[in-house]
């Protein structure tokens, strides 16, 4: 699949879809009102006939076209032009792709919307219709035999005689990275137990530094002990596959300066352990490496942009089932930094697993760390499906994440950390549980986790919510989203390093 940019006449492009972007009661651009001219006002009398409003991601098709070389306009609606943002573009675009993707070799043009005033700047909106294409155009589709959806097989960004080619080309470059480390993040997470296992996905980590020219590390089981990761083993133990502990390495700076590590939550399976869970809490749980896929993706895409910082991703492997070896109710666990754990719950594993590798990155230096996990029901429960709760001991350090994540189009939301709240986390016979009680279950597990960071700045990233889609909307592909991944590598794009 190309991607390009063009500021060639619209009536010079030849493709299979024109995607046109409009906002609500707005006159037409001088593009196009040129180009309504050229179909005897065809979107005028839509938009005069209300069978087109510009409304947010509604959407419109005009078919069997002569009078231009591409046949079909899908029109979409941008909603005002005044609220134009990241967030409403993108829902607009991942519309767009996800009508017009039903057809194998499909060719778009897809013209840059006037972005006005607004805080969206052309190259913004050029980086990310490309991102948007490239991701609103895979699907789930990897064990059916007929795909619904099918990637576009070229995409045009249309731009206008005064757009800056060269700087809308670059920024259409990096959306299409951007969009194929989103893909990758959603494929490991749509793909099944029997397929991404502890081994499978760091085979998949080693094959993928070779390509894009990181370095890659592998820890296994034994090498887990020497390390004194016993927090993260007892999780593995109920399972016949063993844990690995994958990290990529990406030096884009000198050695010395500092380096930002991405920590992501790998539990390939989670049936709960002894505390087991019903089938339908179960159905969804290939998603529970929602973190470590996160980390996977935006690591490639730095590497791939090349971006001038130190960053290291760690993924943290695990599956948790059932046996006769599973660790249990009342076991005591001795953790990496030699901090004891009371195990009260077998189901809030991820935690245990963060805990070791947190102190990992933390103890190879790390000047900043972002962990990402599909941690906990009560984050969901907070803030819905489609926002990630953002928890820090550093509030510098949170605005820069929390700033990132806007500039990428990424909903996120600051959640307390009352000192009161680690109260909760005290054990009679061991350092900490690893649970607290029903209440403020999301900020409890952010605490436990913070135990592990020593006075590290650290943001810790719930995507319970967003990470995973129970089903398709006209906007978004069910399954995998690879949320946050935007957002991480926007981060490593503005990391003090690069200064």
């Amino acid at each position: 699949m190309g991607t390009q940019f063009t500021n060639e006449p619209i009536s010079s492009l030849a493709a299979d879809w024109l995607v046109i972007g409009l906002n609500e009661s707005a006159p037409l651009t001088p593009a196009v009102a040129k180009l309504d001219e050229t179909l005897s006002g065809l979107i005028t009398r839509l938009i005069e006939n209300e069978d087109f409003t510009g409304k947010l991601a509604t959407t419109s098709s005009l078919l069997g076209l002569t009078e231009l070389k591409t046949p079909r306009i899908l029109l979409v609606g941008l909603g005002p032009a005044a609220a134009l943002s990241l967030s409403s573009l993108e829902k607009a675009m991942m519309t767009a792709a996800r009508t017009i993707s039903g057809k194998q070799n499909t060719r778009v043009a897809v013209l840059l919307p006037d972005v006005g005033k607004t805080s969206v700047s052309t190259d913004d909106a050029a980086c990310l219709i490309a991102a948007s294409m490239t991701v609103g155009s895979v699907g789930q589709d990897l064990y059916r035999k007929e795909a619904a959806r099918y990637p576009f097989q070229e995409i045009l960004i249309a731009g206008t005689q005064s757009t800056d080619q060269a700087a809308c080309q670059q920024a259409v470059e990096r959306g299409t990275i951007l969009g194929e480390s989103i893909n990758l993040a959603r494929e490991m997470v749509n793909r099944h137990a029997g397929d991404i296992f502890p081994i499978s996905f760091a085979e998949r980590v080693v094959e993928i530094a070779k390509t894009y020219g990181l370095e890659s590390e592998v820890l296994d089981e034994k090498q887990l002990q020497q390390e004194k990761m016993g927090s993260m083993l007892a999780v593995a133990q109920g399972s016949d596959q063993p844990p690995r502990l994958a990290i990529l390495k990406h030096q884009g700076a000198d050695a010395s300066a500092p380096t930002l590590a991405l920590v992501g939550k790998g539990v390939t399976f989670d049936s709960g352990g002894l505390s087991i869970k019903p089938s339908d809490g179960m159905k969804t749980m290939k998603c529970d490496m929602g973190g470590a896929a996160a980390v996977l993706g935006a690591m490639t895409a730095i590497a791939r942009l090349n971006l001038p910082v130190n960053v290291i991703g760690y993924m943290g492997l695990v599956e948790n089932m059932v046996n006769g070896s599973s660790y249990k109710l009342g076991d005591v666990l001795t953790a990496r930094n030699g901090k004891t754990i009371e195990v009260l719950n077998t189901d809030a594993e991820g935690r245990l697993v963060l805990a070791d590798v947190l102190t990992l990155a933390v103890d190879r230096g790390a000047a900043k760390i972002i962990d990402l996990a599909t941690l906990t029901g009560a984050c969901v429960v907070a803030l819905g499906e489609e926002v990630t709760g953002v928890f820090s001991n550093d509030e510098n350090w949170s605005k820069a994440v929390q700033d990132a994540a806007k500039s990428s189009g990424e909903d996120v939301w600051e959640m307390p950390m009352f000192p009161q709240f680690a109260e909760q986390l005290k054990s009679d016979v061991a350092d900490l549980k690893n649970v607290g009680t029903r209440w403020g279950g999301a900020i409890t597990a952010a605490k436990f986790l913070e135990h592990f960071v020593d006075e590290t700045p650290w943001v810790h990233l719930d995507i319970a919510g967003p990470a995973f889609a129970a089903a398709n909307l006209p906007h978004r592909e069910g399954g995998g989203t690879g949320c946050m991944v935007k957002t991480l590598i926007e981060v490593a794009n503005q990391f003090e390093s690069k200064k």
